[in-house]
């Protein structure tokens, strides 16, 4: 079923195969998901960090990017998931044991985006504004604030081929896999032949998030 409940504003909670059928039913192409759960609204589950191109940047140096940040993560505890966005980047996803505040988690994507801009200024910005980004990544760490969504795994955008935020496994991740290349067309095919989900662990990861600095963490 699809449950609406009004608590500061309107929020859509579907726990159902059911549910998601009438969410295409009621023409939904894209579902954008919280860094919570309905369980547990002021304490996050999980925190992601959107690498967006600007313009003039190459796909492989976006891929160098998710490659970079998953290390940084690793070194202070944190293993981390990677997918396409099905727009223009990629998503680096770590899940958290709920127990860090939003404000705690927005901190903590927030240091590691202005680690990589102070770091490698000339291919990271962490600066929203459009003037900012030509030849660089932005690391968008604003999508871990309590408002924020971002696009579900295995969901449709609503571009043209309507392409899926696919997940991937790290070793699968290369410049030939382009944001955009899983499609509605493609993706069922994969599935039905049996494809191993690369996020088959994810539910099974228990994590918090670090505390300390992330000195030496971004050194690549």
């Amino acid at each position: 079923r699809v449950k609406i409940r009004r608590q500061k504003a309107d929020g859509l909670v579907v726990d159902s195969v059911a549910g998601l059928i009438s969410t295409v039913q009621l023409g939904i192409l894209e579902i954008h998901t919280w860094n919570a759960t309905i369980d547990d609204l002021e304490r996050p589950d999980r925190i992601v960090l959107d690498l967006d191109p600007g313009p003039g940047v190459p796909w492989a140096r976006v891929v160098e990017a998710a490659r970079l940040i998953h290390r940084m993560l690793e070194r202070v505890g944190l293993e981390s998931f990677v997918k396409t966005s099905g727009g223009k980047g990629l998503h680096v996803v770590a899940p958290l044991t709920p127990g860090a505040s939003w404000d705690e988690t927005g901190a903590f994507t927030r240091a590691v985006a202005e680690t990589l801009a102070l770091r490698q200024p000339e291919r990271f910005t962490a600066t929203m504004t459009k003037t900012a980004r030509p030849g660089k990544i932005y690391v968008d760490y604003l999508r871990n604030r309590r408002a924020a969504s971002t696009v579900a795994v295995f969901w449709t955008r609503a571009r043209p081929g309507v392409p899926v935020s696919m997940p991937l496994a790290w070793d699968e991740l290369s410049p030939r896999v382009t944001a955009d290349r899983f499609t509605v067309a493609t993706v069922p095919p994969k599935l039905a032949a049996g494809r191993e989900d690369p996020w088959g662990s994810y539910p099974k990861v228990r994590q918090r998030l670090p505390k300390g600095s992330l000195e030496g963490a971004g050194s690549d």
